[in-house]
């Protein structure tokens, strides 16, 4: 009931205005507009103003303190902008209709303000708006409002972060979006393994599945509301769908062998996963309405870990066929099959970008693990992050930072992100051990 719960109050989410600020205007800044180098990770990162946002009576003040802490750590963590400390702030906004005193701004070098207000509504639920405004050229550059139920303010308080970023950066932000992953408890030689889901922040966690049977590799659907991956509760492992509306979960198909490695087609109108045949991995499409399965290789080798590129058109794929494990691409009908990684060690989980630009992927080498990229031809490869054991990159929905786990020499495994630059490396807090996360597209 809890996850029904959280999605209704999810669509009970209203866009009620907006005041300023195209689609166009995000993607291509006016020369002389207040914009970041996203390229440049955080080595600059632009000094921003977030005040608390006003209020009338205490529970809503309460509310905007804590919408506006949101937004600062969202916008601190992505490495791109330095959050002021309120402490430091010279002017004392009354009204968020008054434009503030630029000066004082300024002078704290300050270069974008954010204020807010919360305001009550009569049928119980509140009001949050904000403005954000470009302290030297003194004009503002967006404003939004949105009503909503007083417990979702979190969930507002990500999607202003979003609208921050996406008029600052040119680029759509992955503030307001969901991490499901497989936390881990008890010994080692008995351990627990269900499926969790939180905010991309760590906030709001709670568990979908039991402690009765292991589950592995949870992926999220192009639409957030179902999720595909990999269950023993019958006995073999099995490929289960679980729908977030309304909690409940279904077996993909009874298969005579073992499947695993699930991932949802870029339209959600299918999956693309392994099946063993007769002690031979190989990969398969199905289409989720008709049940109906399609072979896309067909080789002795071990072919697993299929993922789509974002226009569906083609699919990067594990296989040992050349006596190690690397990586290989060819398109959705199985056709054109060609090995795009040569670099030394073994090459594993790969994931193509939402952007469609890289693939992310897992190397072995010299005993140690690493989180890299590489354009779709194999060509640009870059090592993001090395340790005793990183596995299992997943994308931010605007492709800018790659979630994975890593497990330090006896210790449990723990989610960690880091960003393109490869220099934004932070550890994502969660309530057991974590592994095997999954990044969800933005929230409807």
């Amino acid at each position: 009931m809890r996850v029904i719960k959280m999605i209704a109050a999810a669509f009970a989410l209203m866009w009620a205005a907006v005041w300023m600020a195209s689609p166009a205007m995000a993607q291509a800044p006016a020369p002389g507009r207040l914009h970041v180098d996203i390229t440049e990770g955080h080595l600059n990162p632009m000094p921003v103003a977030v005040v608390d946002f006003l209020a009338t009576n205490p529970n809503a003040q309460q509310i905007g303190r804590d919408v506006s802490q949101v937004i600062r750590a969202n916008l601190e963590r992505s490495s791109l902008f330095r959050p002021i400390e309120p402490a430091a702030f010279i002017e004392r906004i009354q009204a968020m209709e008054v434009p503030p005193r630029f000066a004082d701004w300024k002078i704290i070098d300050s270069q974008a303000l954010v204020v807010g207000q919360v305001t009550p509504l009569p049928d119980g639920r509140v009001r949050i708006e904000f403005r954000l405004w470009d302290v030297f050229a003194e004009q503002s550059l967006a404003g939004f409002q949105y009503a909503t139920t007083p417990d979702n303010w979190r969930r507002i308080a990500h999607r202003i972060s979003d609208q921050i970023y996406e008029q600052l950066t040119g680029e759509r932000g992955y503030f307001d979006t969901r991490i499901v992953f497989v936390s881990e408890s008890g010994p080692r030689t008995r351990r627990i393994k269900r499926l969790m889901i939180m905010d991309q922040d760590g906030a709001n966690p709670f568990f979908l599945t039991g402690a009765e049977n292991m589950v592995l590799t949870p992926r999220f659907s192009p639409s957030t509301q179902m999720i595909t991956y990999l269950s023993f509760e019958t006995g073999p492992p099995r490929v289960f769908l679980y729908n977030l509306e309304t909690n409940r979960r279904e077996v993909l198909g009874d298969f005579p062998g073992m499947t695993f490695a699930p991932r949802f087609m870029p339209d959600g109108s299918g999956v693309v996963l392994t099946l063993d045949m007769n002690g031979n991995s190989e990969i398969f499409a199905m289409d989720l309405r008709s049940r109906q399965r399609r072979r896309l290789t067909n080789h002795p080798a071990i072919d697993t870990s299929p993922s789509y590129a974002p226009d569906g058109a083609q699919i990067v794929f594990n296989s040992d066929r050349g006596g190690t494990p690397q990586l290989y691409v060819m398109a959705a009908d199985g056709s054109g099959q060609r090995r795009i990684s040569f670099g030394e060690g073994r090459y594993s989980t790969p994931v193509w970008s939402p952007r469609g630009d890289l693939i992310a992927f897992t190397r072995q080498s010299g005993g140690r693990f690493a989180i890299g990229v590489m354009r779709p031809d194999g060509s640009g490869e870059r090592i993001l992050t090395e340790s005793y054991l990183d596995e299992a990159p997943t994308w931010s929905p605007n492709g800018r930072v790659i979630m994975f786990f890593r497990e330090a020499r006896g210790a449990g495994p723990q989610l960690w992100s880091v960003d393109l630059t490869g220099r934004n490396l932070r550890r994502i807090p969660t309530q057991t051990d974590a592994s095997d996360p999954a990044w969800s597209p933005l929230l409807p």
